[in-house]
């Protein structure tokens, strides 16, 4: 079976539609996680406990695609 390893992440924004961070010092890591549906459930939480916070955001990146870069066909094979 394959993993498919996801990361949970956030913090204050410049802006609600920007994906710039204020410091990315301070940026909030959730976690790792093995599998999407728990990711989610992580980013959803988080997400749900800064409503109230319209520069905050939470994201969940896929791990998976950057370890699988060597790989031809892989979305991130451009990157290096």
């Amino acid at each position: 079976m394959t993993q498919r390893l996801h990361i949970v992440f956030g913090g204050e924004l410049i802006s609600p539609s920007s994906h710039e961070f204020v410091d990315p010092a301070q940026i909030h890591v959730v976690g790792l996680f093995p599998d999407y549906a728990s990711a989610f459930r992580a980013w959803k939480a988080e997400a749900q406990r800064t409503v109230d916070h319209a520069t905050t955001r939470y994201f969940i990146a896929h791990l998976h695609r950057l370890m699988e870069e060597a790989d031809e066909n892989s979305p991130t094979q451009s990157i290096g």
